[in-house]
């Protein structure tokens, strides 16, 4: 079992930036691609970006590439999505999630484990 508890959300005007945390229990934290899933009002749930149990090889929402910025720390069971030039339409809920699979990592289906979200609001 594996439970993550985000934090970090909260506020920002347009151009502001936040970076998110995202805390896993467990000892096998290091066994997980972890991933970032954002959710507005209205609208489904939509992969953000994914990174491998190392840290070495990470995966982007093409729309997101170069403002936002997966990280982890396997010595720290966190990982963190650095997210740079916010604009409002970032505006949304963001949840981490945990899996073992070794493929389908923007899929929601993929992922065993999730956090309760962290809203992210950015004004104009």
């Amino acid at each position: 079992q594996v439970q993550l508890v985000e934090s970090g959300g909260g506020l920002v005007q347009a151009g502001g930036s936040l970076r998110l945390s995202c805390a896993a229990s467990g000892r096998t934290f290091s066994s997980y691609t972890m991933g970032w899933f954002r959710q507005a009002p209205g609208k489904e749930r939509d992969f953000v970006a994914a990174t491998t149990w190392s840290g070495s090889t990470t995966y982007y929402v093409d729309s997101l590439k170069g403002r936002f910025t997966i990280s982890r720390d396997n010595a720290k069971n966190t990982v963190y999505l650095q997210m740079n030039s916010l604009k409002p339409e970032d505006t949304a809920v963001y949840y981490c999630a945990a899996t073992r699979r070794s493929n389908s990592y923007t899929k929601i289906y993929a992922y065993d484990y999730w956090g309760q979200g962290t809203q992210v609001t950015v004004s104009s």
